[in-house]
């Protein structure tokens, strides 16, 4: 299994690389560290002794010896750069159709622990054939995931973003936690029966997940009341090394990601990392992350 990580020398970088290797550790899964350069500007690579690089050359050397430093022991990890016309176009040609997942950092004017999705970001989720794992700023946690947390939306792309999160949890044997948000779910105001459609919808996805995982593998349901998105993601318990997993938008193309306005939400107030799974995806090997 092959990770791509969109590498840049900022903050954004290292996020990238600490989120990816912690998602590569027990997958045997190697990090193609991919930093994206000007097509107009040439790169050897290579240099006979004694033949100085141009200041465009050294910068993408000294991307190379950072990002490399930053893959912790026991992680597989090679890097290039790769000439793009844009950041985004760059790291979906390096994905090609055999990666699992591209990984990049969120926008760095954010809040510590959370998201603002930036260009880059926004133009992946927009338009990547494969999942994409965004790391909060300041993410630098190495560890393997400690749990998988599932937005179970009724909408279509569900489906995709249900297999891919039972997946890594049973490969990973790490509690899966299936979380219904009644602001996302309902549409409406926290009544009792926005809340009594909530639960059974997530306990339905639960008995599922249940019967696709190994007897006594540790799955759970939780519903999240606020009266706004916001506020429900906050009234969650979150741990150290948890990963959320949400499907695309049904507005969005076949295989390609789109996220609307309470994706995005749901985004800009999660303190952990988030994967968010194209619609109708599925992978041959059914090992996406």
């Amino acid at each position: 299994m092959r990770y791509v990580v969109g590498y840049s020398s900022t903050e954004r970088g290292a996020d990238a690389v600490a989120l990816a290797a912690s998602l590569a550790r027990a997958q045997d899964a190697s990090l193609d560290i991919v930093h994206v350069v000007d097509p107009h500007t040439p790169y050897k690579g290579l240099y006979p002794e004694g033949t100085a690089a141009t200041p465009a050359e050294q910068a993408i050397l000294t991307a190379e010896r950072d990002s490399l430093a930053l893959v912790p022991d026991g992680v597989e990890a090679t890097f290039r750069a790769l000439p793009a016309e844009s950041f985004a176009a760059g790291l979906i040609e390096a994905a090609g159709d055999d990666a699992g997942l591209i990984v990049v950092g969120a926008a760095s004017n954010g809040l510590f622990k959370r998201f603002t999705v930036g260009s880059v970001a926004n133009a992946l989720l927009h338009a990547s054939p494969v999942p994409v794992a965004l790391a909060p700023r300041g993410f630098n946690r190495t560890e393997p995931v400690t749990r998988f947390t599932l937005a179970t939306g009724q909408r279509s792309g569900a489906d995709a973003a249900i297999g891919t999160a039972i997946g890594a949890a049973n490969r990973r044997g790490v509690p899966l936690r299936l979380v219904s948000l009644v602001t996302l779910d309902a549409g409406t105001d926290d009544s009792g029966e926005a809340a009594n459609a909530a639960h059974r919808h997530a306990n339905t996805v639960l008995s599922d997940a249940a019967a696709r995982l190994p007897e006594g593998h540790d799955v759970s349901v939780a519903v999240a009341h606020g009266r706004n998105i916001e506020e429900a993601i906050d009234s969650l318990d979150w741990q150290e090394g948890e990963v959320v997993i949400i499907g695309s938008s049904r507005l969005g193309e076949k295989n390609k990601l789109f996220i609307g306005s309470t994706a995005n939400k749901i985004l800009r107030a999660l303190p952990v990392p988030m994967v968010v799974v194209p619609r109708e995806y599925e992978r041959v090997d059914s090992m996406p992350i």
